[in-house]
């Protein structure tokens, strides 16, 4: 369960606070000055992330990169602080500290505890920081899931799902497609996740 501090405490917390974290495996965001602490992630959780990571970092020109669990200010005062299971940025990193602008991307991997968050608290953060992209990964065990949002008005727009073995084919941050039955089944995922075979055409074994 995500652990919410309920007494406020006597200052509001920053991002300097979070030096003081234990190195415990789980992961320490901040919210208005207070601690909202996930525990550490599934195998299937961590699966998603890592094959995903790898996919775009392949698929990404140049000019992007994709950073697995990088730390974004979202405030001025730092006080606000998310940790993205993934994200793509258009910048350089910050010689110091974390990211104080959106990401073009930030992809969200729901996990029993985080459905809430996800869905509705990230997804209205996400937008009011203005970053354009969002993607939100169901890794059900039966089939995997991905939602795709884009900011349009200060809210986001749903735009496509793609589900199991269906291909999910995007052109925002940059053309990508995958196929989200390929982010945790067992197999040659690498030859397969793209969602075209070796001749070119749609892969669905």
């Amino acid at each position: 369960m995500t652990i919410r501090h309920t007494e406020a405490p006597e200052r509001r917390l920053t991002v300097d606070d979070l030096e003081h974290t234990p190195d415990d495996g789980r992961r320490y965001e901040l919210v208005d000055g207070r601690f909202d602490v996930s525990p550490a992630p599934m195998p299937m959780h961590s699966s998603v992330d890592s094959r995903l990571t790898v996919h775009l970092g392949m698929e990404a020109p140049d000019e992007f990169t994709v950073l697995t669990g990088p730390g974004v200010n979202l405030n001025a005062n730092r006080t606000h602080h998310r940790i993205p299971d993934l994200a793509v940025f258009d910048c350089d990193p910050p010689d110091r500290g974390y990211f104080q602008v959106p990401p073009v991307l930030a992809v969200e991997i729901v996990s029993p505890e985080s459905v809430l968050r996800d869905n509705h608290t990230k997804r209205a953060e996400y937008a009011a920081f203005g970053i354009p992209s969002y993607w939100i990964i169901n890794p059900l065990p039966d089939k995997v899931g991905i939602v795709e949002f884009r900011l349009k008005d200060g809210l986001y727009q749903e735009v496509t799902q793609a589900y199991g073995e269906e291909v999910f084919e995007t052109e925002l941050p940059f053309p990508v497609r995958f196929v989200p039955h390929w982010l945790t089944a067992r197999g040659s995922w690498r030859e397969h996740i793209g969602g075209r075979s070796e001749e070119g055409t749609a892969d669905t074994e």
